[in-house]
């Protein structure tokens, strides 16, 4: 006798034994709920907390960053004067200043064994008196005293000495015998070599302002001229129309010493490694930084971030290598300020 067809389609169910097919039949089995949707929906939960979960987390790092910012922000109050100042005058810092009665001699700075010899305090008093000077002449300039706390017994930057010395002796731009402090002169405080004083300043300038800078004087020492006229503005993409620059140099230094320490010691590095980002000249860099600092223009230079993190291959140099990003110096914004 033949079995009856629901008989016969059960027997072949049970013959069909196959994981693929247990797995299946588990997972469609009648229920209330299969087990696949239960499976799915756990699934769906899943992957939605963690994703709310990562939401989260980002947003409220987000919103701690710009909450952060806007805190910093609300305390500055910038004169509208300030619309007005177009011109960096930097004056790159090399030394501090004790801060004592006299700047004459050299017990009254914290100088290297390399700064010391005729007429180098002198130097530095000169580029503090000549960047005054010009200040003076342009009342839409800011005098920028650029040098980081580069000492380790002292917690002083070099810039904020360079600016007491020329409050002491009375040259700051609109400064007065009864008014110590000038509104168009300040100090950038975190360089550590001579391209961050460029670059920095320029930050700093923002920073102080409220935008950037169309034209830039440097006073510095005259062997250094080349560093940065054919190095640090280009490192930059600076303009070469709208870049000064006036050398100042010790009086009695010999003329060839000084050019031939500054190709081994600072042009020749920067020329290999143009932003200063390795080996050498980045060792250079922390053994100025005893402090630990670091800089601040992330913020108050936002513009700036990407050239700030700009590093080339390995002690790369050249045009080939240089910024290719936006800047906000470009041709046609310069043309725009002017």
């Amino acid at each position: 006798m033949l079995p009856s067809p629901s008989v016969a389609r059960y027997q072949r169910k049970r013959l069909d034994t196959s994981p693929r097919k247990r797995i299946l039949e588990t997972l469609t089995r009648r229920s209330r709920l299969t087990n696949l949707g239960v499976f799915l929906i756990s699934g769906i939960c899943t992957i939605s907390l963690l994703l709310n979960l990562s939401f989260w987390t980002f947003s409220t790092s987000r919103f701690t960053t710009l909450h952060h910012s806007l805190l910093s922000f609300a305390t500055i109050n910038r004169p509208s004067s300030y619309k007005s100042l177009n011109h960096l005058i930097l004056v790159p810092c090399h030394s501090i200043w004790k801060g004592t009665d006299s700047w004459l001699e050299e017990k009254d700075w914290i100088l290297e064994s390399y700064q010391k010899g005729p007429g180098r305090v002198r130097a530095f008093y000169e580029h503090i008196a000549r960047s005054s000077e010009l200040a003076n002449k342009d009342p839409h300039s800011l005098l920028v005293f650029s040098g980081g706390q580069t000492k380790p017994q002292s917690s002083t930057t070099e810039a904020e000495s360079y600016l007491r010395l020329a409050q002491a002796a009375n040259l700051l731009p609109g400064q007065s015998s009864e008014t110590l402090i000038s509104s168009r002169a300040t100090t950038e405080n975190y360089a550590m070599d001579s391209y961050q004083n460029l670059l920095f300043s320029i930050a700093r300038f923002r920073e102080f302002t409220g935008h950037f800078p169309s034209k830039i004087t440097v006073v510095g020492y005259e062997f250094k001229q080349l560093r940065f006229t054919e190095l640090h503005r280009e490192a930059l993409r600076w303009p070469k129309n709208k870049f000064d620059y006036i050398g100042v140099d010790p009086e009695h230094e010999n003329e060839s010493n000084a050019l031939h320490g500054e190709q081994q010691n600072g042009y020749l590095p920067f020329t290999l490694d143009t932003y200063g980002c390795h080996s050498v000249l980045l060792n250079k860099r922390r053994q100025r930084n005893p402090h630990l600092r670091f800089h601040p223009y992330y913020t108050s230079s936002p513009e700036l971030a990407a050239l700030l993190d700009w590093c080339p291959g390995d002690a790369e140099g050249g045009k080939a290598f240089l910024f290719k990003g936006p800047l906000p110096w470009d041709r046609s914004t310069i043309a725009r300020d002017s």
